[in-house]
């Protein structure tokens, strides 16, 4: 498909699933309420449905996860849905397909579909033909290491153009992640501090205080470090240590993101703690003995002029004492200890909150009302929430469908991140037992330059 056309049908892989449920087809729900989807919409599946079934489907998903639901507006979806049903390994399901998208031209082919059935839908599309002039929107994980992701690349591109494959990491698509980025291009008092000169670590913290929630055997496949690490959270480390995009097109950014990417030092084992939590080995299809980590910590670097020698700390894990991801930039205290040494102690931060509310806020010494020149911390802050504000999922279809390529994963950043984590996919020490309700081993600790993680409230 030519780049930037809009898109006139779109065809959802793995439609009667969960994914497609709680994500995709509320999404699709929302643009409608919007007036930004106005297109087919084609689920395809193995299961055994029909049109209604199809719709019965959206209409569960949109009533439990859109953004309030309205019936007239669900009935315009529900004209736009219809289902093809079969084996994907089947040509006669592509044939099936084709006929069906005999009007429209530029077709948008989601796979909400495991990984290891990418080759045999994009190879169905090309046989019957249904590639021609399309794109391609692919779900996470983009394979499990380097070389898995450079043959899942490989299998993509036997298909489509690199401009044609969309690959979906939500996180690039949250409005807490846009802010940080926003905040950080559109104001010129953070530039000249953005550097190793001024910013002493930075640290991102991803906590959940729930568990698998009966995906044991999901999380048996991935682990922490693949589940969140590897994507979500280095993306946000490579909105934070980018350089600004040269132009507003579509890969002014991806180019900055790969190019940051690029310059990180592969991680050793040296530079990564690995936690499990207590009673993670009793959850369904865990292993007895299982070794998967439910918490990760890693100690990066970024051998660039920018943040050369700045210790960058990634953590996330289950089971912690809050549900809450949060970015902490601490600067640098200042060079001469005007007023004693709390500054130097508590120095100033800028602190970014993703989830589950959208805040920015900027640590500073104030001097406490009194004769003594003593000093209390504050925080200046500011917190934008809206209700109905764009979900991940509704804005990168959105995107999607017009073409825009700005907030999906390029072939280069996604294989650049790989390299980074594959050398201790393998070679890691054991994962270290932890307490549900607490911050992890205490271990993790021994990461920081200051011996202190910053735990989000």
């Amino acid at each position: 498909m030519a780049e930037g056309a809009q898109a006139d049908a779109l065809v959802l892989f793995g439609a009667s699933g969960d994914l497609a449920r709680k994500k995709v087809l509320p999404a699709l729900y929302n643009l409608v309420r919007h007036d930004r989807l106005r297109v087919p919409v084609v689920g395809v599946g193995r299961t055994e449905w029909g049109d209604a079934d199809l719709v019965a489907h959206a209409e569960e998903g949109a009533r439990a996860y859109g953004n309030g639901f309205d019936p007239a507006t669900f009935a315009r979806l529900a004209r736009l849905l219809s289902y093809v049903q079969g084996d994907y390994n089947d040509p006669a399901v592509f044939h099936q397909l084709h006929a069906k998208l005999e009007g429209p031209r530029n077709p948008v082919y989601y796979l909400a579909v495991p990984p290891s059935l990418f080759a045999v839908v994009v190879g169905g599309l090309k046989a019957s033909g249904c590639a021609d002039r399309g794109r391609v929107v692919v779900e996470k994980p983009f394979g499990r290491d380097l070389a898995s992701a450079h043959e899942l690349n490989v299998a993509l591109h036997d298909v489509f153009a690199e401009r044609d494959v969309f690959r979906i990491d939500h996180y690039l698509g949250k409005e807490a992640v846009l802010n940080l980025l926003y905040v950080r291009f559109a104001n010129s008092f953070l530039e000249p501090i953005w550097n190793r000169d001024h910013v002493g670590s930075i640290q991102v913290t991803l906590a959940e205080s729930f568990g698998v929630e009966g995906r044991g055997s999901f999380y048996e496949e991935v682990g922490a470090l693949r589940d969140v690490v590897e994507n979500h959270l280095f993306n946000v480390v490579a909105m934070l240590a980018m350089e600004p995009p040269t132009s507003t097109e579509h890969d002014a950014m991806r180019d900055r993101i790969a190019s940051v990417l690029e310059c990180v030092r592969p991680l050793t084992p040296h530079d990564l703690v690995r936690g499990q939590f207590v009673g993670y080995r009793d959850e369904a299809g865990v292993a007895p003995d299982s070794d998967v980590e439910t918490y990760v910590a890693v100690r990066l670097h970024i051998d660039n002029w920018r943040w050369a020698g700045v210790p960058i700390l990634i953590r996330a894990g289950k089971r912690l004492p809050v549900t809450a991801t949060e970015v902490q930039v601490e600067l640098k205290p200042p060079p001469v200890e005007v007023f004693g040494d709390e500054a130097a102690r508590h120095p100033n931060w800028v602190r970014f909150r993703l989830s589950p509310d959208t805040t920015t806020g900027i640590g500073a010494w104030a001097k406490q009302p009194g004769d003594d020149m003593a000093g209390r911390l504050t925080e200046l802050k500011v917190t934008a929430n809206d209700p109905d504000q764009q979900t991940a999922y509704e804005r990168l279809l959105a995107e999607a469908l017009e073409g825009d390529a700005t907030l999906f994963a390029r072939e280069d950043g996604v294989e650049a991140a790989w390299r980074v984590v594959d050398p201790i996919l393998d070679d890691h020490p054991p994962a270290i037992p932890y307490e549900p309700g607490t911050w992890g081993p205490e271990q993790a600790r021994r990461l920081t330059a200051a011996d202190h993680w910053h735990d989000p409230l």
